[in-house]
């Protein structure tokens, strides 16, 4: 059974970069096909998609993200970690970490999700 478990502080500083891992349990995060995401959701919104880091180590960013994120992984631990720079109030959401299979075209499994509050 394949689970994702994703970790971080629940509250961080505005202006701060928030950093959230998500560590994978039954499934190699270097095995073919699959694509590793992170996806958010803020009080009274949609998901909102982020970022991805595939098997192979290209990535794909939100474009109205991109110049504020970035995704590392730690093939040795089987964990990919989110790094989501200047945060404001708004980046106040769930977070999730899910994967996506590619042949399927579906995010097949999810983390539980981690509240993030941006304050001071």
């Amino acid at each position: 059974q394949v689970q994702l478990q994703e970790s971080g502080p629940g509250l961080v500083k505005p202006s701060e970069t928030l950093s959230l891992t998500c560590t994978v349990s039954g499934a190699s995060i270097t095995t073919n096909s699959y694509c590793w995401n992170w996806i958010r959701q803020s009080p009274g919104k949609g998901l909102e998609w982020m970022v991805y880091i595939c098997s192979a180590g290209n990535t794909g960013y939100s474009p109205s993200l991109k110049s504020r994120i970035s995704i590392s992984r730690d093939t040795s631990k089987n964990q990919f970690t989110l790094q989501l720079r200047s945060v404001t109030p708004e980046d106040r959401a769930v977070y999730y970490c899910a994967r996506f299979h590619e042949s399927a075209r579906i995010f097949d499994y999810w983390g539980q999700g981690t509240q993030v509050t941006v304050s001071s």
